[in-house]
């Protein structure tokens, strides 16, 4: 199984799949292997590079949300899904005013906010998601969502980021963009899910290849039997992996395919 984060791993900084890597991951389907998109985007906004990429016809799946959505490409069924509660989503808004940050999440397939700002207009760009400013957060959200982003300069969210952990230690935090703090229910990350689908699968965990750059990847890139960086990962991350390819604009993912799967197979 070959397990790949999407912006600023798979995708190049235009949010395109290049023909190389789509070429090497189709190549790669044919022998045998799942190709499994592992996303902090929600599933809407991940499910047209899944069709780009046939994950359908090899009946794969995507783990949306940072794993808190896994999905079944070839109906589109679920497999697993674990949502913040409307109370837990109301706390982080309060969170998110005495801490003077914003505070996004997705309702009915819209982005959800009281605020408008440039790194939420990131989110609206990535995700292509119809964007619903509300006079009143609370009032909007009157049930169970999965995700929070929570959205500011990325030297003041580190920070508040410390604060968060320290305050919430019922809820999972990472960080996927600088200026992007994702608060999901807690015990979800990436590598959970994987763990969860990989035992479906009755894939091993050393037959397990993951790829990513960020601080949410983490998790997936050293549960994997072989765990890759990106050349463009964080540099505070950069030791944490067993390897090191091309960036994501330079056909990372590609190098990835034919030095460690086609070589093996062909």
């Amino acid at each position: 199984m070959l397990v790949l984060d999407m912006d600023d791993t798979l995708l190049t900084d235009d949010h395109r799949i290049s023909e190389k890597n789509k070429s090497a991951l189709l190549k790669a389907q044919e022998l045998g292997v799942y190709v499994v998109l592992a996303s902090g985007r929600p599933t809407p906004a991940m499910t047209s590079y899944a069709a780009e990429l046939d994950l359908a016809k090899y009946d794969s799946y995507i783990l949306a949300y940072n794993g808190a959505v896994i999905m079944r490409m070839k109906d589109e069924s679920i497999l697993f899904e674990q949502s913040l509660t409307k109370e837990e989503i109301h706390r982080l808004y309060d969170f998110s005013i005495e801490h003077k940050v914003h505070i996004i999440t997705y309702i009915n397939g819209a982005i959800i906010s009281e605020t408008e700002s440039p790194y939420i207009d990131i989110e609206k760009k990535i995700t292509g998601m119809p964007f619903a400013k509300v006079s009143h957060f609370k009032a909007a959200v009157n049930s169970s969502a999965i995700k929070c982003i929570l959205l500011e300069d990325p030297s003041y969210l580190k920070q508040v980021e410390k604060i968060l952990k320290a305050e919430m230690p019922d809820k999972s935090v990472a960080t996927s963009k600088p200026y992007f703090l994702e608060v999901t229910h807690h015990g979800i990350d990436k590598a959970e899910s994987l763990k969860r689908l990989a035992a479906k699968l009755n894939i091993r965990q050393e037959e397990i290849i993951a790829v990513g750059n960020a601080e949410n990847d983490l998790s997936m890139v050293q549960y994997a039997g072989l765990g890759v960086w990106v050349d463009n990962v964080n540099p505070e991350l950069r030791d944490k992996a067993n390897a090191i390819v091309a960036s994501n604009n330079n056909d990372g993912v590609a190098e990835v395919v034919e030095r460690f799967i086609l070589a093996g197979l062909t």
